[in-house]
């Protein structure tokens, strides 16, 4: 049987696909202290600065946790953390990159 969503449902879908303030935005560094200059402030965002940035700025962030982190307190996705948890931190940059794009891309459709 079809259930209709609740509309805490809807609203946490449209929080978590919400732009933030350009502060709590995900800032892209390529190690401590070096900004690249990109900055995504949406999870949609997010997906397409990851397209872009410099391999190295995620090959910085991901083993730190810093995406994870980002997704569930700012964003208020635990979900999308929780799924980011289980790509494997060895990958070359390139690869990591294809899976976190996946694993977001994938959410964001879900969200909808």
């Amino acid at each position: 049987m079809y259930e209709k969503e609740s509309q805490s449902e809807t609203s946490n879908r449209k929080s978590i696909l919400r732009n933030v303030p350009f502060e709590t935005g995900f800032h892209f560094n390529i190690e401590q202290g070096i900004y690249t200059g990109i900055t995504a402030v949406s999870l949609p965002e997010f997906a397409l600065k990851l397209q872009t940035v410099d391999a190295n700025s995620i090959l910085f962030h991901y083993p730190r946790g810093d995406f994870q982190r980002w997704v569930q307190e700012t964003l208020g996705d635990e979900e999308l953390a929780n799924r980011m948890c289980f790509i494997q931190a060895n990958l070359s940059g390139e690869k990591l990159r294809n899976q976190l794009l996946k694993v977001v891309q994938k959410r964001i459709s879900e969200l909808k």
